[in-house]
């Protein structure tokens, strides 16, 4: 199953742990963290399910470029992190 880990930071406002989940795409993986964190989601996802600008899901190592749809497919062995992204000069 696929490994979701959440910033110290969105720890701060919401007990998340890591967590493993099932999901064949980054949104089903989300969506079943969700499930367990209800209150991330807002955290995480805009009104229309996508990530908020000021959010970044990292996959193995790679930023998701997918923040509308989140379509992105994700295997048993990935890790996923969850992150505020920076930003500034």
């Amino acid at each position: 199953m696929p490994r979701v880990s959440f910033t110290r930071n969105l720890q701060r406002h919401i007990n998340c742990p890591e967590i493993a989940v099932d999901g064949e795409t980054l949104r089903e993986a989300l969506e079943n963290a969700f499930s367990e964190y209800p209150g991330l989601r807002g955290y995480i996802l805009n009104d229309q399910g996508g990530l908020h600008k000021h959010m970044a899901v990292i996959v193995n190592g790679e930023a998701t470029l997918d923040r509308e749809r989140l379509a992105q497919p994700v295997q048993p062995q990935d890790e996923i992190y969850v992150m505020q992204a920076l930003s500034g000069g």
